[in-house]
């Protein structure tokens, strides 16, 4: 999973890729240019959860398994893995087996030596999650699955004050042999198999390369992966280059019927050898502007379409003549992913399960109107969301219609009223039923969009009666302050890596608090009826189970749901492949470019 904040500021082009390449004289390769609008936090998986590092990750490390490229819906298929793993034991047991002769990217940590990949290392990497001293919000992907013995070994280690014995062995988790790996599981769960699809949790890191660089890892990325760092500015420019060791591995995924986009694709890229580009070339571009003059002036290959310029990009849906005309592709997806603000419920003004506190936020979530956010602030590149959980995953109800989606400013008044909330001071502003101030602050990043959010929710706010300050700060601190439960409320986007709607309804379960919870919501009755949807195989029962636990998020607002985004993915005529999947995030792997 990967969090996706909505940012513009400051632009920084002092040294374009575009104009480094130049001045290298590197015209010559097939170079892809990229932009993203929020910087890098760093290259080790298990410490970053934000977009950029995610993307950029993901063609530096490979799990074992990945999704195949075109098929719909979403199919895993082996990647470092000789086949799909051994399942047994209800979904309790779970053995993988390697492909040999897969090697890391040179460094110098193996000291002239090549290193291949062996079993062991994703028995390191993924041990590396319960180490007391790594700081990762990840944690819970792993302990909610109750890998046998792994929970018990991290409480030796939080208890003696050191770091994880990674020597010492646990019944869950063990290499069998030089490729073979096993994790044992306390129940079932038979969903678990999609963590090994996913490069920010079961990427393998060489343990090398860890205690070689230290607290210095962050900037030395060791993969086995189509691409490897060449270099790094920090929030300005990443290179990656082609992985002259990597592997032999050629493009055969088969397209879904019905769709000519995916047929040309897979046509064009049969059979050739991955990756198809040199280097991969990130920039920084946080302003809409900006990102969008860069793509329109030829000096990006492939972009995001920044959702504030769709009315000249998109006009009414459609791929504007100009761009057409330039030879420009297009492609339209909405993403697995949910805008979404939440309630911190260890706050004593917003948070808790007593009736006023609960019909306060009902209130606020019902005077918020998202259809206004989406046409003003997003130019109409979203559709609005009834729940958390997004239509491109398992449990997502077409048929239900909440009160999210609609705002009704007479209702929520109503609410308030009912519950004790009035303005007993004449100031114009309700206080709390005992009669103390009541204030809401909510926290976002310093830029023109999130000003425009912010004025959106003032005057939403002040039209219930509802007194409402911000604050401001950089993504990376916002994501520390809520983590430690230092917010009262924060809007930002969380994008799923699985095609199942577990995660989503996880935000709400107690032991996930200071991980994705940042509701920070712990009710036994939601704990128990997430448990028991966790551990059933798809199917009604399942369904159901998923349905009310929905439906409890819904009653108790720990977050409100804005929308689920319209994502288009633009690209120049000389590109071929840029293809967004739901889930993996090796996009580049599959590009080609024309001479």
């Amino acid at each position: 999973m990967r969090r996706r904040g909505w940012l513009q500021g400051s632009l920084a082009l002092a040294a374009s890729p575009w104009a480094a390449a130049q001045a290298d004289g590197s015209r010559s390769k097939k170079i892809l240019r990229t932009a993203f609008n929020t910087g890098e936090v760093g290259f080790d998986p298990p410490q970053v959860s934000d977009q950029t590092s995610v993307i950029i990750n993901a063609h530096i490390f490979e799990p074992p398994l990945t999704y195949d490229c075109l098929a719909r819906p979403a199919m895993l298929r082996p990647q470092t893995a000789a086949a799909l793993p051994e399942i047994s034991d209800e979904a309790r047991r779970f053995v993988f087996t390697l492909r040999p002769g897969i090697f890391f990217s040179e460094d110098p940590a193996f000291k002239g030596r090549p290193r291949e990949l062996v079993a062991q290392d994703y028995v390191y990497s993924i041990k590396r999650f319960f180490d007391p001293r790594l700081k990762t919000e990840h944690l819970y992907q792993f302990e909610n699955a109750q890998i046998l013995g792994m929970t018990a070994l991290r409480q030796r280690a939080l208890k003696a004050k050191t770091g994880l014995d990674y020597d010492s062995p646990v019944e869950g988790l063990r290499a069998l042999d030089r490729y073979r790996f096993e994790v044992r599981l306390a129940q079932s769960d038979p969903r678990f198999i999609h963590v090994f699809a996913n490069a920010g949790l079961t990427g393998a890191v060489a343990r090398e390369v860890v205690e070689a660089y230290g607290a210095d890892l962050m900037a030395h990325p060791v993969g086995t992966g189509p691409f490897r760092l060449k270099s790094w500015r920090r929030g300005s420019l990443t290179v990656l280059e082609k992985n002259p060791g990597f592997r032999d591995q050629r493009f055969d995924s088969v397209a879904p019927a019905g769709d000519a986009q995916a047929h040309a694709m897979a046509q064009r890229l049969a059979g050739r050898r991955l990756p198809l580009v040199d280097e991969v070339h990130v920039s920084i571009i946080e302003e809409e502007q900006p990102r969008w003059l860069a793509f329109a002036g030829g000096e990006l290959d492939v972009l995001e379409m920044p959702p504030g310029v769709a009315p000249m990009a998109v006009p009414g849906g459609r791929l504007a003549p100009n761009l057409a005309a330039r030879g420009v592709q297009a492609r339209q997806t909405v993403g697995a992913d949910v805008k979404l603000s939440y309630f911190n419920f260890d706050d004593p003004q917003i948070g808790g399960f007593t009736p006023e506190k609960v019909a306060l936020r009902r209130a606020i979530a019902l005077a918020y109107d998202n259809a206004a956010e989406i046409r003003l602030v997003f130019k109409g590149q979203a559709v609005p969301a009834q729940s958390l959980l997004p239509p491109a995953v398992y449990g997502h109800d077409p048929q239900l219609k909440s009160e999210m989606s609609a705002a009704d400013l007479p209702r929520a008044r109503a609410l308030l009223a009912t519950y004790g909330y009035k303005d007993a001071d004449g100031d114009g502003y309700l206080e709390n039923p005992d009669g103390s101030r009541l204030t809401l602050r909510m926290a976002g990043v310093s830029n023109s969009r999130q000003r425009a959010i912010n004025e959106l929710w003032k005057k939403r706010m002040d039209a219930l009666g509802l007194r409402m300050e911000f604050e401001s700060g950089q993504f990376g601190e916002l994501i520390k302050k809520a983590l430690a439960g230092q917010l009262m409320m924060w809007g930002y986007s969380w994008n799923s890596s699985s095609p199942d709607g577990d995660f989503f309804l996880g935000m709400g379960y107690g032991p996930n608090s200071g991980q994705s919870n940042d509701a920070r919501m712990q009710l036994p009755a939601y704990d128990a009826l997430y448990r028991r949807q966790r551990a059933l195989p798809d199917g009604p029962e399942r369904q159901a189970a998923m349905r009310d636990a929905n439906r409890m998020m819904l009653a108790y607002v720990p977050y409100l749901a804005h929308w689920h985004a319209i994502r288009v993915d633009l690209s120049q005529k000389r590109v071929h492949g840029f293809w967004r999947h739901p889930f993996a995030r090796d996009w580049w792997r599959f590009v080609d470019m024309d001479e």
